[in-house]
């Protein structure tokens, strides 16, 4: 049972749209926690001594969308919350209680400046601001995650396909690519049919290619992007992940679901991940050069 629990909480899963954009999600925040408080009126809040009920429950719906922006982004500063190709549903339930425990704390307080400081120092008070902050809270972040419940019963479906033919010698028809770095006197040939994937390290770029039937790795200073960029004009390669750069024709295998694939490819050990939103352009790649169909994989 645990290690059930525990396989479902990493699961993949899609960030959560307030955590994705924080800036716009707390507007949300700020519109939906208005108007429910000022509709329905919620764990009787009152108007403080100086404000209005509208104008008091404005200052506060503020003062959550704070929290909200900074938490958010001290998450992405951190390692384990940074890459947001790699969000679990575990990461999800830490950012949004951590978050909505920061409005807690926030509205604790704001309310010294919107109530009568001396009834509010005790941790009734403060248990109380953390508890309405969750009540209210929740509700706008629920509904972002909720409506990506259908990825929790992705297919997950695993693919093999014939070994890629290898052309140790380049086709006659193959033009020799000339790829650019940022050092002036720094460039890189290569055969397109040589071409297995490339990946992001730093400022770097690490090619492999398959040279005379070997793996050969060559690094190079640019970016990814400038890469994806010069590579354009070759149909066959893309840009699967923002750190790699694939030739479909080298792909031996592929497994994964609608969250995104993980790659085989001829000639190399390495998995070479496709994100959630490349996994379309990838299948209708792969089908025009390796003619073959995934099942279930609609995005």
């Amino acid at each position: 049972m645990a290690v059930q629990i525990s396989k479902w909480l990493n699961n993949p899963y899609p960030q959560n749209y307030i955590i994705k954009k924080p800036f716009v999600g707390s507007l949300i925040i700020i519109a939906f926690s208005f108007l429910f408080l000022t509709i329905y009126k919620p764990l009787q809040t009152h108007e403080s001594q100086f404000f209005s009920f509208g104008l008091t429950m404005a200052i506060y719906c503020c003062v959550m969308s704070v929290p909200v922006i900074v938490i958010t982004r001290l998450l992405k500063w951190t390692r384990y919350f940074s890459n947001p190709e790699e969000w679990t549903i575990l990461k999800e339930i830490i950012a949004i209680v951590l978050i909505l425990f920061g409005t807690g704390i926030t509205i604790y307080f704001t309310a010294f400046l919107v109530e009568i400081p001396a009834q509010r120092w005790n941790l009734s008070t403060f248990f109380d601001s953390c508890k309405y902050a969750f009540l209210i809270g929740i509700i706008p972040f629920a509904f972002f995650t909720i409506i990506n419940y259908r990825y929790l019963f992705a297919t997950d479906i695993e693919q093999s396909f014939k070994p890629a033919t290898y052309s140790f010698s380049p086709v006659k028809t193959e033009e020799l690519l000339q790829i650019g770095s940022q050092l002036k006197k720094e460039t890189l040939s290569f055969y397109p049919g040589q071409f297995i994937y490339a990946e992001s390290e730093g400022n770097y770029v690490v090619f492999y290619l398959n040279v005379d039937s070997k793996i050969k790795k060559e690094m190079i200073r640019n970016s990814i992007s400038n890469i994806a960029q010069q590579l354009s004009a070759i149909p066959f390669i893309m840009r699967t992940h923002r750190a790699f750069i694939v030739n479909v024709k080298k792909v031996n295998s592929q497994k994964g679901s609608t969250l995104g694939y993980h790659l085989k490819l001829s000639g190399t050990d390495a998995e070479v991940p496709v994100s959630r939103q490349n996994t379309r352009d990838f299948n209708l790649l792969l089908k025009q050069y390796q003619g073959s169909t995934t099942f279930g994989m609609g995005n």
